[in-house]
């Protein structure tokens, strides 16, 4: 089992084109018998995690039952008709192959990666999936901290890069972040004081509806996004 995830930018004054993809590439990815799960997701402002969103970001997460025939082709992941309509609007494309490792939770009340263990014996470069449904009555709890989080983390040792993706404004969020090991994510997200008490209070104070936790090995990055591929040097 493979996923995939391909942020999208699309030119100045064209989100709208995005927007409308948000409904448009539901059949294709619905009829894709290769697909066994999929999103269509939004980004926050200039793609990070924000209460803002970036109209002219987007996304799609894929999970698919073959891993074999990996490759450098959109065309191949999503069909002939999504990546005609990235090209046919010049859109910068950046696409992430991953491996799904460990974790827990469900999306939607799935086990959108199938059956995962906690805890693997991995410790080389990692790719974190934290997503989750916020609790209406816990929205302003939980958006009070995210500016000090976010901080954080992209001055963190070991961190990449990081994207943050929902499926709804506000309440059905998450991170994609990416980390140069297992030891400095897990330095980041346990040692770290401000994202430590965040994580506490999810718990004690029940923020979330429903929320999933997964980490994934990295296998190959292709396209650009703002220009570049954060992982060129370290997949080759």
């Amino acid at each position: 089992m493979i996923c995939a995830l391909t942020i999208v930018r699309y030119k100045r004054y064209m989100g709208w084109c995005g927007l409308l993809s948000m409904a448009l590439f539901r059949l294709p990815l619905f009829f894709n018998e290769q697909i066994n799960f999929w999103k269509l997701l939004g980004c926050g402002k200039n793609g990070t995690f924000d209460i803002y969103p970036d109209w002219r970001q987007w996304a799609i997460l894929v999970v698919k039952r073959e891993s074999s025939n990996v490759n450098k082709d959109n065309k191949l992941l999503y069909g002939s008709f999504i990546n005609a309509w990235w090209n046919f609007f010049r859109c910068e494309v950046y696409t992430i192959i991953l491996e799904p490792i460990e974790g827990h939770g469900t999306w939607d009340g799935k086990e959108a990666f199938g059956k995962l263990p906690r805890q693997t014996d991995h410790e080389g470069m990692v790719a974190v999936l934290t997503r989750a449904t916020i609790r209406l009555n816990r929205l302003r709890h939980f958006w009070k901290h995210v500016d000090a989080v976010a901080t954080q983390m992209n001055n963190a040792d070991g961190f990449i890069t990081s994207v943050g993706i929902g499926e709804v404004p506000w309440i059905k969020q998450a991170t994609f972040s990416i980390w140069e090991s297992k030891e400095h994510m897990k330095m980041f997200a346990y040692k770290m004081k401000d994202h430590a008490e965040v994580v506490r209070k999810t718990r004690q104070e029940n923020w979330y509806s429903e929320d999933m936790f997964v980490r994934f090995k990295p296998i190959l990055s292709f396209g650009n996004l703002h220009g570049i591929d954060p992982l060129k040097l370290k997949l080759q």
